[in-house]
């Protein structure tokens, strides 16, 4: 079943949303099968066998310019990047940042709790900022913030059944972004993805935003 996928109104600001169920075929897409970056939903669903295509896809998470994974990556059950703390690579250095791991749920973990706790993903990207933290904002996100962008990310249920994608229509900032996942979609966290190279695919919609290659992409992958 393809993800439910809309647009609402947030602060005065357009948004579109797509949630799935931890039932659904989500997963995560780096390389194809000759080890080269796919970076294009095009390219996924020209990798997939003939009876399936992408439903709903996003890019998550940052990348080096080589479009490598900055932090965990999982990938069918293998890590094909390790956990990191965040260092110096931007929004991911914003820390606290986390994870988004797949598997009979859906959640997002705080990196630091990720690593104490070691759950098992068949699926993880590792992204940052955290926008919400156990219902509480990140700290260092200002009401008043400056950088807009076009940004995407996803927040999770309590109980781990339902995931909700995010990107804005328009540029925002992070404080007016992360109130979305708290406020309007009362999610408890929330994991930023990126910005300014932020697209989403929709096949219900006949949406397909185009842009430079991206590294990680997730998606749900329904029959034809």
């Amino acid at each position: 079943m393809n993800p439910t996928c809309g647009d609402v109104i947030w602060l005065d600001q357009s948004f579109t949303i797509c949630e799935t169920s931890a039932s659904a075929d989500l997963r995560l897409f780096h390389t194809d099968s000759n080890g080269d970056v796919m970076g294009h939903f095009s390219t996924i669903n020209n990798e997939l066998p003939d009876d399936e295509t992408l439903g709903f896809a996003m890019n998550a998470g940052m990348y080096h310019d080589d479009y490598s994974p900055v932090g965990l990556y999982v990938e069918d059950g293998t890590v094909k990047s390790p956990l990191a703390s965040g260092g110096g690579f931007g929004n991911f250095g914003l820390t606290p940042n986390g994870v988004f791991c797949i598997s009979d749920t859906l959640n997002v973990i705080e990196t630091n709790d990720f690593r104490e706790s070691t759950p098992s993903c068949d699926y993880a990207t590792q992204s940052g900022p955290m926008l919400v933290i156990d219902g509480a904002l990140h700290p260092r996100l200002l009401p008043n913030g400056t950088s807009r962008y076009i940004r995407n990310g996803v927040g999770t249920s309590a109980d781990g059944m339902r995931a909700v994608f995010a990107i804005s229509n328009e540029r925002v900032n992070f404080h007016d972004f992360a109130t979305l996942f708290r406020d309007h979609l009362e999610l408890p966290n929330a994991l930023y993805f990126d910005g300014k190279v932020s697209r989403m695919y929709d096949s219900e919609r006949g949406r397909s935003d185009f842009g430079f290659s991206v590294g990680a992409i997730v998606g749900t992958v329904i029959d034809k």
